[in-house]
């Protein structure tokens, strides 16, 4: 995950962009891979650890009817998420990662390793589910390298 994190860091620094996160099951996993580079401070503004819907509403403004109707894990509550921080922290890319990284909390239409990651930039807001499996370590790391992926994907070429 180093190399891509450096890929992505070089690209934003490049093109002078910044980037916000908040983050829910990572807990704070994807501001630390994003702050262990070395001139992290020209591309990320900060972040919001959103893990309680109360949380989720008052720092970041998802609407309690989406928290509602479609759960904290959910597509619908990841872009509110993204959206939500790129606005508080006025950055050019925002991620959002919201999921049930286990052992417990799974059910049959969302199972442990259900992960939604949303990306939002001026253009609108991209968001993908995952359902990563293995350990509640391993979910949070995959559910932040993905998130990485995604945001490589989403910016110019170098």
């Amino acid at each position: 995950m180093e190399r891509l994190i450096e890929q992505v860091a070089t690209r934003l620094m490049v093109d002078k962009l910044t980037v916000s996160v908040c983050e829910s099951c990572t807990g704070g996993m994807l501001s630390a891979a994003l702050t262990a580079v070395s001139g992290s401070s020209k591309f990320f503004l900060g972040g919001v650890i959103a893990y309680s819907d109360d949380v989720k509403r008052k720092a970041v403004g998802v609407k309690s009817g989406t928290l509602a109707r479609f759960g904290a894990v959910s597509a619908e509550t990841a872009c509110e998420m993204a959206r939500g921080v790129q606005r508080k922290l006025q950055s050019d890319i925002a991620i959002a990662i919201t999921g049930i990284a286990g052992p417990s909390g799974g059910s049959v239409d969302k199972p442990v390793g259900t992960v939604y990651i949303a990306l939002a930039q001026d253009k609108g807001v991209r968001v993908e589910r995952f359902q990563f499996k293995g350990t509640r370590k391993r979910i949070r790391s995959s559910a932040c390298r993905h998130a990485l992926g995604l945001l490589k994907e989403e910016l110019p070429d170098a």
